[in-house]
């Protein structure tokens, strides 16, 4: 085989790597694999492949992210779990648009940074940390968030940082748009040790449903 059809072949292996991860590799993994950093980024300079995060590239044709930044910083901290304004935005309960992605990790974790893009980065402890977490596949890659019962009760607890306003905006929009379930804000609300103060805002929510239906 002459050296251009090695190359060839070399590259055609590599593209397949990529498929078989998704579409998405790390330049680590492509090196324990065998690759090298000039055949990986060969494939970079070709414009084969794209960076998606910090060592992280994926295949230029694969459909485009329809949120970058909230995938990059998932992919850059996968044990870590979209929260508060963040969450917010991601169910459409808030009309407030996310300078930073909010994050939470454990409480022994440290805390996620990132120069781009921004991150704000909270430490829950224990259920308060695992409670409420759907995992939703978005292009290949497993976002951790907050279910919008769960992300109402953290902001309650955060309301003296991210605003009261928004706190109580969010859980109007909660009403209108999703299924009220004051029963399962409240078991959050006792997680989070939130209930005392959320109790009279959700029965308030109750009074005005009960006298539109």
């Amino acid at each position: 085989m002459s050296g251009s059809d090695s190359a060839r072949s070399s590259r055609s292996e590599l593209q397949s790597l990529f498929r078989e991860h998704g579409g998405q590799l790390r330049l680590s993994e492509a090196l324990a694999r065998g690759y090298s950093r000039y055949q990986f980024y060969q494939l970079r300079d070709e414009g084969l492949i794209e960076p998606f995060s910090r060592g992280l590239y994926r295949l230029a044709d694969l459909p485009q992210v329809e949120n970058p930044d909230l995938m990059a910083a998932a992919t850059r901290f996968p044990h870590s779990v979209l929260c508060l304004i963040s969450a917010l935005d991601w169910h459409g309960i808030t009309t407030q648009i996310p300078h930073q992605v909010h994050l939470a990790v454990e409480r022994d974790a440290r805390l996620p940074v990132l120069d781009y893009p921004p991150v704000a980065g909270y430490r829950f402890s224990g259920r308060a940390f695992s409670a409420g977490i759907d995992r939703v596949d978005v292009d290949g890659i497993v976002l951790n968030v907050y279910n919008p019962e769960k992300t109402l009760a953290d902001c309650f607890k955060f309301r003296n940082r991210i605003g009261i306003d928004v706190v109580l905006e969010a859980l109007e929009l909660y009403r209108t748009r999703k299924t009220f379930l004051p029963g399962r804000l409240m078991e959050y609300a006792r997680i989070c040790r939130v209930a005392n103060v959320m109790a009279p805002y959700l029965e308030a929510k109750r009074e005005m449903l009960a006298k539109v239906l």
